[in-house]
């Protein structure tokens, strides 16, 4: 099976003082991958990169084997296929529900189908009853799983984490990371950055180390 992502002799520059580097690296399908280091060691960038909101300056990107062709046009469909949690996610100031609709809708999909969406994915992150709950009555930690819920109502291939537990207090991160292990273990691949480099083994996942912009599988 050919990897989620190849990522050969990548560099991409951020000012004249930092750059991302990626000589060879393999990330498998339906795995979970922890991208560890500490603050400003490029682990945003990275993700960035993954998602196809930056092309890197050199080197080549592979998603499923293929090369990934710069254009926007081309990368329009691939897009679909991943998605993005950043660190401070951007919510609409409505209820949970409406923020879990807003992408499905993009994507014209049928009320019926978004409400029977948004039905099944509440409950796995833990807001069952959150569904018209304003965005501005949660704390920190529920509004880091409405954002992991708006991801996953669109049913992407893969994951992509910045920090994501981060906001979540310690008593929930077991269940989170339970989460993690669970959409994997059904076929998605998950590729999160930590400042914690024990999260890949609770998870059982592959330890990608970065520091200073050198990535090392």
């Amino acid at each position: 099976m050919e990897p989620a992502y190849r990522l050969k002799d990548i560099e991409h520059s951020l000012g004249e003082n930092f750059c991302l580097k990626v000589q060879r690296l393999d990330i498998d399908s339906d795995k979970i991958h922890v991208v560890s280091g500490p603050n400003g060691a490029g682990k945003s960038t990275l993700l960035r990169i993954l998602a196809l909101l930056i092309n890197p300056q050199r080197g080549t990107l592979f998603f499923s084997g293929q090369p990934i062709d710069p254009s926007v046009s081309s990368q329009l469909s691939l897009r679909r296929k991943i998605t993005l949690v950043e660190q401070s996610p951007y919510l609409l100031q409505e209820s949970v529900s409406s923020n879990l609709a807003f992408g499905l809708k993009v994507r014209r999909v049928s009320r019926a189908e978004r409400e029977q969406r948004i039905a099944e994915i509440l409950p796995l992150v833990g807001l069952a009853d959150f569904s018209q709950r304003p965005i501005k009555e949660l704390s920190g930690g529920e509004v880091q799983r409405v954002a992991l819920a708006r991801a996953l109502v669109l049913n992407p291939e893969v994951l992509l984490l910045d920090e994501p537990t981060a906001n979540i207090d310690h008593d929930s991160l077991p269940g989170f990371e339970q989460l993690l292990r669970s959409l994997a273990k059904n076929g998605m691949t998950i590729i999160m950055s930590t400042h914690d480099p024990a999260q890949a083994e609770r998870l059982n996942g592959n330890l990608i180390r970065i520091q200073n912009g050198v990535v090392r599988g």
